[in-house]
C-alpha cells in the first residue's frame, strides 16, 4: 500500500488518462469525461463506461492503465467519506450556533436613572426659580423702586441713599440665584449629558462674560412654557409628598388597630378591612402621582430645566439692572427683559407723570465698577457688596435680636396695663450694655411720679410714629430669617422681603437710639398706668368704706 503523500489526486490522475490518450491517437474525449468525474460521481455505471474505453489501448498501457484507475477509485471513495464526516460536523455546529442565537437573552435598552427621592429636593429649586421669575417682573421692578426702597424706615436707619439700595436688592437677587445654582450643579454631576455635567463652569463662565454656548437662554415663548411645565411638576410633586406622608399616617393606625382590644373581633376586622383598601387606594395614588411628578424623571430632563430656568433668571437680572450691557445677548430674549423691563425702573422727572423713560439700574448703581475695582468674579465682586458696614447691626450679629425686642415692646406699647414686673424685667434682660447705659442716662431727670395725662398722651403718640417706621423693619427681620431656615429650605418662599427692608443694614446707633426712646417712652406710660391703677383701686376703697360706714351708722 502506497502512502498517502504518493497517492495521485484524481485531478492528477485525469490528466495522466489524457495525455496517454494523446500518445496513442485515440479519441480521448469521452474517457477524459469520464476519468475527471470520477471525484463527484463514483459509480458503477462510470466505471463501466471507463472501462470501455480502456480496451481501446494497447494491452501493456491497458495493464498499467487499470491499475490506476482502480488505486485512483478507492482514494476518491475515501475523500468522499472524509468530506461527507467535514460536512455533517460543519451543519452540526451551524445548528448548535443558530440554537445559542435563539435561545440566548435580547439585551435590554439601558433605562436612565430617575430622580426618585431627589424630587422633593429639586421641586423646591424649580419654587425659587419661579418666585425669582416672578419677583423681576415689570410689576415687582416698579414696586421695589416706588415702595421697597422708599420706606420711611429704610430712608431713617438704613440708608437714604438710592445707589446703595438699588446695589443691595441687585446683589441679594443675584445670591439667591447663586445659591440656587449651587445646588444644581451638585444634581448635574448625576447627568448622563457631558454638557449638563459641566453645568457649574457654563454658569460662571456666562455670569462673567455673558457667553451662553449651548443657548440656554430662553425666548418669551419658551419661558412661558417651561415656567408652566415646572409648575405643573411642582404641583404634582408636593401632592405626592401629601400622599406619600398620608400613606405613612394610615399604617401606622393599621399597626395600632392590629395590636387594639378595645373593639369585638367583628368591628376590629371592619376597621382592619376598611384601613388596608385605603392603604391600597393610596398607594395607587401614589404610583400615579410617581408618573405625573419629577419623581420618575430622568437627572437629565430635570437638570436640563433648572439650567435653563438660572441662565434666563439670570440674564433677566443683568439687563433689568443694568449689568454687563457690554456682552451681546439673544434677540430671542422677551421684550419685557430689555427695553420695557429697564424702562419701569426709572420714572421720568415728571413726578405726577405716569409714564417711564428708557434706561436700565446702572445709571445709578455701578455693579461693572464694583467687580472691575474687585478684581474677582461676578459672584465674588456680588457677594462684597452683601458684607454688612462695621457700623450696621448685621455686623454685629444683633439685627435679628432687636427685631425680637421691637416686637416685645410693640405689645407692651399697645397694652402697658397688662405688663408685669416680671415681663419688664424680661425686657430689660434682653438688652445690651450699649443700650443700658443708654437708658440709664436718658432715665435720670426722669421723676419717681408719671401721673400727667398729656405728657402720658404725647408719649402715646411720640411711640405709635417711632413704630411705625421701625415695626415694619423688625417684622421683615424675621420673615426673612424664617424663609431661610433650614425646616423651609425646600419650600416657595411666601413673601418678596428684601435684605435691604430689614434691620440687617440698619445703622447700630441710629437702631440703639430709637430703641431707647421706646423704653423710655414705655417706662412712663407704663408707670402712668400703673399709678392710674393703684389710684382708682384707693378710690374705689373708700368709696366702699365710706358704704360700709354709712350702712353702719
Amino acid at each position: 500500500m502506497l502512502s498517502t503523500s504518493h497517492e495521485p489526486s484524481p485531478s492528477s490522475f485525469a490528466s495522466f488518462i489524457l495525455s496517454l490518450c494523446k500518445l496513442h491517437s485515440f479519441n480521448y474525449f469521452s474517457l477524459s469525461s469520464h476519468a475527471i468525474t470520477l471525484k463527484s460521481h463514483p459509480s458503477s455505471t462510470t466505471h463501466n463506461r471507463i472501462n470501455s474505453s480502456i480496451l481501446l489501448l494497447p494491452s501493456p498501457s491497458r495493464i498499467h492503465t487499470h491499475a490506476l484507475i482502480s488505486h485512483s477509485i478507492s482514494l476518491s471513495s475515501k475523500t468522499m467519506a472524509l468530506e461527507t464526516w467535514l460536512i455533517k460536523v460543519k451543519t452540526a455546529i451551524s445548528n448548535g450556533l443558530d440554537s445559542v442565537r435563539a435561545t440566548a437573552p435580547t439585551p435590554k435598552p439601558i433605562k436612565k436613572s430617575t430622580v426618585g427621592v431627589l424630587a422633593f429636593e429639586i421641586a423646591g429649586l424649580m419654587s425659587k426659580l419661579l418666585h425669582l421669575w416672578q419677583s423681576l417682573s415689570d410689576k415687582n421692578i416698579v414696586r421695589l423702586r416706588n415702595e421697597s426702597i422708599c420706606l420711611e424706615g429704610v430712608r431713617k436707619i438704613v440708608s437714604n441713599d438710592e445707589v446703595f439700595l438699588l446695589g443691595l436688592a441687585c446683589a441679594e437677587t443675584v445670591e439667591n440665584l447663586r445659591l440656587v445654582a449651587k445646588s444644581v450643579s451638585r444634581i448635574s454631576k448625576k447627568c448622563e449629558d457631558s454638557n449638563l455635567r459641566s453645568f457649574e463652569r457654563f454658569f460662571e463662565e456666562f455670569a462673567d462674560t455673558g457667553r451662553d454656548p449651548h443657548n440656554w437662554i430662553l425666548s418669551h415663548k419658551d419661558v412661558d412654557v417651561k415656567n408652566k411645565k415646572m409648575d405643573r411638576l411642582v404641583t404634582a410633586t408636593s401632592a405626592l409628598y401629601k400622599q406619600i406622608e398620608d400613606v405613612s399616617v394610615t399604617e401606622t393606625y393599621l399597626k395600632k388597630m392590629y395590636q387594639c382590644k378595645d373593639y369585638d373581633s367583628t368591628v376590629k376586622q371592619q376597621k382592619i378591612t376598611d384601613l388596608q383598601q385605603k392603604i391600597l387606594f393610596q398607594k395607587q395614588e401614589i404610583k400615579y402621582l410617581k408618573e405625573r411628578s419629577l419623581w420618575n424623571r430622568s437627572f437629565d430632563t430635570a437638570t436640563s430645566l433648572l439650567a435653563r430656568s438660572i441662565f434666563t433668571v439670570l440674564a433677566r437680572i443683568k439687563l433689568v439692572f443694568g449689568i454687563g450691557h457690554e456682552y451681546i445677548y439673544p434677540a430671542s430674549l422677551p421684550r419685557s427683559l430689555s427695553a420695557s423691563a429697564s424702562a419701569t425702573v426709572y420714572p421720568s422727572d415728571n413726578a405726577s407723570s405716569c409714564h417711564f423713560v428708557s434706561g436700565p439700574l446702572s445709571k445709578s448703581y455701578k455693579h461693572d465698577e464694583a467687580m472691575n475695582s474687585s478684581n474677582g468674579t461676578f459672584f465674588e465682586s456680588n457677594s462684597m457688596v452683601l458684607k454688612p458696614p462695621t457700623s450696621t447691626l448685621g455686623a454685629a450679629a444683633l439685627a435679628l435680636h432687636y427685631a425680637n425686642l421691637i416686637i416685645v415692646m410693640e405689645k407692651m406699647i399697645k397694652s402697658p396695663q397688662l405688663v408685669g414686673l416680671d415681663a419688664r424685667d424680661d425686657v430689660y434682660a434682653m438688652l445690651p450694655n450699649s443700650i443700658r447705659s443708654g437708658l440709664r442716662e436718658r432715665l435720670k431727670g426722669v421723676g419717681f411720679s408719671a401721673s400727667d395725662s398729656i405728657l402720658a398722651r404725647e408719649w402715646r403718640e411720640a411711640l405709635g410714629k417711632i413704630l411705625g417706621w421701625l415695626s415694619p423693619l423688625a417684622h421683615n427681620m424675621i420673615k426673612w430669617q424664617s424663609e431661610r431656615s433650614f425646616e423651609q429650605q425646600n419650600l416657595m418662599p411666601k413673601t418678596n422681603v428684601l435684605l435691604l427692608q430689614t434691620l440687617f443694614f440698619a445703622n447700630k446707633e441710629k437702631a440703639e437710639a430709637a430703641i431707647t426712646e421706646l423704653l423710655v417712652g414705655l417706662n412712663y406710660i407704663w408707670r402712668f398706668e400703673r399709678e392710674m391703677n393703684a389710684k382708682a383701686l384707693f378710690e374705689c376703697a373708700n368709696f366702699n368704706g365710706f358704704l360700709n360706714l354709712e350702712s353702719s351708722s
